[in-house]
């Protein structure tokens, strides 16, 4: 049984809270209050009050952590080496559309190695995921998270995100599946990073790969990955960064050089 540590608990406590908020106003499709932020980029009223209560529980428990949220972006604290990176509501399309396809982001960014820990939590199925720098990842507190061990890419499921209405890339994307898909089983569109990289890490997926992401996207799964067994870069083979990346490609160890090899042929 994994026991979260103490900053572990004040994450996890942090996202149950926000999700109760979502939960509640799932399903209620036509009393959500939406605004648009851009081409097909939404956010309900659900988004803005579930980070509210992530930033009011999170600068309680530890004052003075910077906060980068997407919501009301960054807010520089008096501890520059400490940042929360937070996504009150990842798959905000979904929950518009009682799709129960979304999750809670939470992540630590410590100055100098990166982040150190991360929660992704779905309010509809309750799957906590949750992750600890060189402790390893777990969902909810019996399951140690692998990522799958299958070796060939006509056996693997892959998850993506396709560029939507506006977005730059689409051409990309396009030359990138018609690659990729002639090789696998199958490519899923859930439409929520945080819960691709989480299921990539539990090994539902074999990989993911995806363009011009944003950090509270990505900054708790990559870690779920890695502390998974699995290998995380840019789609160019970079190091992430994940506040300055904007690709990535998680897999296991196996099929990652596999996968490059198709993008690449795009």
């Amino acid at each position: 049984m994994a026991t979260p540590s103490a900053l572990l608990n004040v994450m996890i406590d942090a996202a149950r809270k926000a999700a109760r908020g979502l939960a509640r106003d799932f399903g209620e499709v036509t009393e959500l209050q939406v605004s648009k932020k851009g081409a097909a980029d939404f956010v309900t009223n659900a988004d803005i009050k579930a980070e509210q209560t992530l930033f009011e529980i999170l600068t309680k428990a530890r004052p003075g952590y910077s906060f980068l949220g997407e919501e009301r972006g960054m807010i520089e604290g008096t501890d520059k080496t400490h940042t929360w990176i937070v996504d009150p509501l990842d798959g905000t399309t979904n929950f518009m559309h009682a799709i129960p396809h979304f999750a809670v982001n939470i992540a630590l960014q410590r100055e100098g190695e990166g982040v150190v820990a991360g929660v992704t939590y779905n309010p509809i199925t309750h799957d906590l995921f949750w992750v600890e720098k060189g402790k390893g990842a777990f969902l909810g507190a019996e399951k140690r998270l692998r990522v799958a061990a299958r070796r060939h890419l006509d056996e693997s499921i892959l998850a993506t995100g396709v560029p939507f209405a506006g977005k730059p890339g689409h051409g990309q994307f396009l030359k990138e599946l018609h690659q990729v898909s002639q090789k696998v089983a199958g490519v899923r569109r859930f439409g929520s990073a945080a819960l691709d990289l989480a299921w990539v890490a539990a090994g539902r997926f074999d990989a993911y790969w995806e363009r011009n992401l944003n950090p509270w996207d990505i900054a708790a799964g990559v870690l779920m990955v890695q502390e998974s067994g699995g290998k995380v870069t840019t789609i160019d083979e970079n190091d992430l960064d994940v506040v300055g990346g904007k690709s990535i490609l998680a897999s296991n160890q196996d099929l990652y050089p596999q996968i490059l090899e198709r993008l690449r042929a795009a």
